[in-house]
C-alpha cells in the first residue's frame, strides 16, 4: 500500500488525509499538537464562494493610512514586523495590474466554484451533512456611496460565476429582522453557505481519518528529506517518519519546511480576531458581511461569531484582544442589545501570500513532495476542494482545475 506523509493537522492536512485514505492510502499524519488550537478552529463559519477578488490596497486612497494610524483599525501592522514584511508587501504591489488581477480573480474563482460541492461531499461522508446551512449570506451597506463603489468587485465577481442580488431594505427587514434599521443597501450572495461550528469539523475529520486507519505522530518539524528511496520529514529530536509522497500543511508555519527543500514561499501570518457570544446563536439566519466595517457576523450553533481586521505582527507576537472588542463595540451598533456574557475572545494565524492564493501542488524540485498551505481566510471554504486536487495527484491523475496558478514556483518568477 502506498503510503503519504501529512506535516500538519488542520483542516487542510485532515482533508487531504481523508481524501488520500479515499483512494486507497496508507496516511501518517505529524503535528506539534493535535487537540490543539488552529486557524480553521476561529473561522467565520461560512462556505464562501464569491470571495474572488484579490487582495489589493492599490485604489483605496489615503484608506490603509488611516487604518494603520488606529491602533484597533481593520489593518495592523506591529512595528518590530514591519521591516520584514517588505518583500511580502511589495509583491501585493504587483497583484493590481490589471492582467495580474483578472489572472489572480480566475484562479480564485476555479477553487471556489466548485468548493461547496466539494465541502458538502466531504462531510457526507463524515456522517454531518446536518451541520451545512445553505441559506446565502448578506453583504450590508450603511450608505449608497459605499454601495456604488463595491459595484467594480460584484462585476467582478459576476463575470466570474458569482451569483447575487441586490436586497430591498424591505426585504432585508424580514430576512434579519435582527439588524439595527441603519442600512441603505444590501447584496444577497445566493451560493453562499455556513456551517455549525468549524471546530467541529475538524474534530469529525480527526477523529473520522483516526479510525480509517490513519497514524498519528506528536512532533516537530524541522525539515523535508529526500532519503532516495523514501521521502519524509525529520523531527526536533532526530527522528524520521518516511513514506512514498509527503504533503506540507502546517499553515503559516510551512514556508520554513518549503525552505528545507529549496523552495521558497512569501508567506505571512496574517492574524484575525474574533468574539463569539454563546447566548447570541439566533440573533441572524445566515452570515452577514458589513461592507464599510469590514467584519462579519454568523450564527453558529456554538453562538454568534463577531471577526474580522487584519494584523501583521508575525507568529510569536502575543494577541491583542482589544482588536476584539473592538469588533464587538461595532457590531453593537448593528445588533442592539447584544448578551455578552460567557464571551469567548480569539485570535488566530491566517497563512496569507500576497497573490492571494494558496501553494497547492508538487515541489517543482520533487514530485513527491506536495505543497498545501497559504489560503489566508478562504483555508475552510477551499479545504476539501484542495484535497481533492491533492488526490489527483496522488492518482496521477490531471487535475480538472489548471494547477498552474497555485505552484510555489510563481514566487522564484519574480
Amino acid at each position: 500500500m502506498t503510503h503519504m506523509v501529512i506535516v500538519g493537522a488542520g483542516i487542510i492536512g485532515l482533508a487531504s488525509a481523508e481524501a488520500a485514505q479515499c483512494r486507497g492510502w496508507k496516511v501518517t499524519l505529524v503535528d506539534r499538537a493535535f487537540e490543539g488550537d488552529r486557524a480553521s478552529h476561529g473561522n467565520a463559519g461560512g462556505i464562501a464562494v464569491s470571495e474572488c477578488v484579490p487582495l489589493s490596497l492599490a485604489g483605496m486612497g489615503l484608506k490603509p493610512l488611516k487604518w494603520l494610524m488606529d491602533p484597533l483599525g481593520p489593518l495592523s501592522i506591529r512595528p518590530g514586523h514591519a521591516l520584514s514584511l517588505y518583500p511580502w508587501f511589495r509583491a501585493l504591489s504587483k497583484v493590481a495590474k490589471p492582467k495580474n488581477y483578472a489572472r489572480i480573480g480566475n484562479a480564485l474563482a476555479a477553487l471556489n466554484n466548485r468548493s461547496l460541492f466539494d465541502f458538502e461531499a466531504m462531510l457526507g461522508r463524515l456522517g454531518i451533512i446536518g451541520d451545512l446551512h445553505k441559506r446565502g449570506a448578506l453583504t450590508v451597506y450603511e450608505t449608497e456611496e459605499a454601495f456604488e463603489e463595491d459595484q467594480t468587485n460584484w462585476t467582478f465577481k459576476r463575470e466570474r460565476g458569482v451569483v447575487f442580488r441586490n436586497v430591498s431594505i424591505d426585504e432585508l427587514r424580514v430576512l434579519e429582522p435582527g439588524l439595527a434599521p441603519v442600512f441603505k443597501r444590501a447584496v444577497m450572495i445566493e451560493q453562499w453557505a455556513h456551517i455549525d461550528d468549524p471546530k467541529r469539523i475538524v474534530d469529525s475529520l480527526r477523529s473520522h481519518v483516526r479510525n480509517a486507519g490513519a497514524e498519528f505522530i506528536t512532533g516537530e518539524a524541522a525539515s523535508i528529506v529526500d532519503q532516495g528511496t523514501r521521502v519524509g520529514v525529520m523531527l526536533e529530536g532526530g527522528r524520521f517518519v518516511d513514506g512514498d509522497r509527503v504533503l506540507v500543511s502546517t499553515g503559516a508555519w510551512s514556508a520554513r519546511l518549503s525552505q528545507t527543500v529549496g523552495d521558497n514561499a512569501l508567506l505571512e501570518s496574517e492574524r484575525g480576531y474574533n468574539t463569539t457570544l454563546p447566548n447570541c446563536a439566533t440573533r441572524l439566519n445566515r452570515e452577514v458581511i458589513f461592507s464599510e466595517r469590514m467584519f462579519v457576523a454568523t450564527p453558529l450553533a456554538i453562538g454568534l461569531r463577531i471577526g474580522g481586521a487584519a494584523e501583521f505582527a508575525g507568529l510569536t507576537a502575543p494577541a491583542n484582544y482589544g482588536r476584539s472588542a473592538t469588533l464587538l463595540k461595532l457590531a453593537h451598533r448593528y445588533l442592539p442589545n447584544l448578551d455578552v456574557s460567557e464571551a469567548q475572545q480569539w485570535m488566530g494565524n491566517r497563512p496569507t501570500t500576497p497573490d492571494s492564493l494558496p501553494v497547492i501542488g508538487a515541489s517543482p524540485r520533487n514530485d513527491r513532495i506536495l505543497y498545501a498551505f497559504g489560503h489566508g481566510h478562504l483555508g475552510f471554504t477551499q479545504a476539501a476542494t484542495t484535497a481533492e486536487l491533492i488526490g489527483d495527484l496522488l492518482d496521477r491523475k490531471r487535475p480538472e482545475v489548471d494547477m498552474t496558478p497555485y505552484s510555489i514556483a510563481r514566487f522564484n518568477r519574480g
